[in-house]
């Protein structure tokens, strides 16, 4: 059940990467970030409200939020602050660069999910762990190989790059502290009050970074892409959670499938923004495809 739960989450996130970048099209990062928060916040605050007020009946459903201690807040606070620092990386990045360069690349986030299980909690990777991480990592340098000298042209294309690496590594982190999580508590308390305590701290930075500046209100024909980006990140982490927390579940199986989503907002940028040099990226994608389905072969 867990395995068609990630399949799930993979497909909700692939078109969440789109609706990601259609909003950014025309938007501010930060007014983005800050709006699809705070509407998943709205989204979920509806079963958590239902589960104080009429907890006999939410008891026993899929939708139903248990209280928590004071030290499960402090550790769903810690994680709400590492996925926002990963996802303010992640949408500048995908704000200046080709959805079909940030996609694959996002896609290598179990990799060092993998990685960071083997070197903090002992994990030894077999044959096809290890032939997935070479073929992923690979492709990667073939890509930047390939590329070196358009970026060198381009020096403000360095910035986001960066911001790139440091949205996948810290969400690699991310993946990581989740399995700590919801071996520990359940998973729609944790995605409720992080998302509630991320739309917090995006309007505290919303407020500071525009309080000098004359506000330029969101386009109309933004607001669907932005309540997209909420329906399928609700949709997309509920399941995830929800498959991490059987008991035979793995992280790194779990976490590559769901990287696959990656393919939905790939053939996007090649099939409806006319992205360049389709035939290098397709190829650089089938390796780091091929990397991950050796990940999660060699997982199960």
């Amino acid at each position: 059940m867990w395995t068609i739960l990630a399949f799930i989450s993979a497909l909700c996130l692939g078109f969440y990467d789109v609706s990601k970048k259609v909003a950014l099209r025309d938007n501010k990062v930060v007014d983005v970030l800050t709006l699809s928060i705070c509407v998943s916040a709205v989204i979920l605050s509806v079963p958590l409200l239902l589960s104080r007020c009429c907890p006999e009946v939410m008891t026993g459903t899929l939708f139903y939020v248990p209280r928590m201690n004071l030290q499960a807040h402090l550790f769903t606070l810690l994680k709400a602050a590492i996925v926002l620092s990963s996802w303010v990386f992640g949408f500048i990045s995908l704000k200046h660069l080709p959805i079909s360069v940030v996609s694959p690349l996002q896609a290598t986030r179990p990799m060092w999910t993998l990685i960071g299980a083997l070197l903090l909690f002992g994990e030894r990777l077999n044959g096809w762990q290890w032939a997935g991480v070479i073929l992923a990592i690979g492709s990667i340098f073939v890509y930047s190989f390939r590329n070196r000298k358009e970026i060198s042209r381009k020096q403000v294309d360095r910035r986001y790059y960066i911001s790139l690496v440091l949205a996948i590594l810290i969400g690699a982190c991310s993946g990581l502290y989740d399995k700590y999580l919801m071996r520990r508590y359940d998973h729609n308390a944790v995605q409720v009050y992080y998302t509630l305590y991320q739309a917090i701290m995006m309007i505290v930075v919303w407020l500071w970074t525009t309080r000098k500046q004359q506000q330029k209100v969101v386009s109309t024909r933004s607001l669907l892409p932005i309540a997209l980006i909420s329906v399928f990140l609700v949709i997309s982490d509920n399941a995830y959670m929800l498959a991490l927390s059987y008991p035979d579940s793995m992280i790194a199986v779990v976490s590559t499938i769901r990287r696959g989503g990656t393919v939905i907002g790939f053939a996007y940028g090649l099939l409806f923004l006319k992205e360049t040099d389709p035939w290098h990226k397709i190829l650089c994608m089938i390796g780091i495809c091929a990397g991950l389905l050796c990940l999660a072969v060699g997982s199960i």
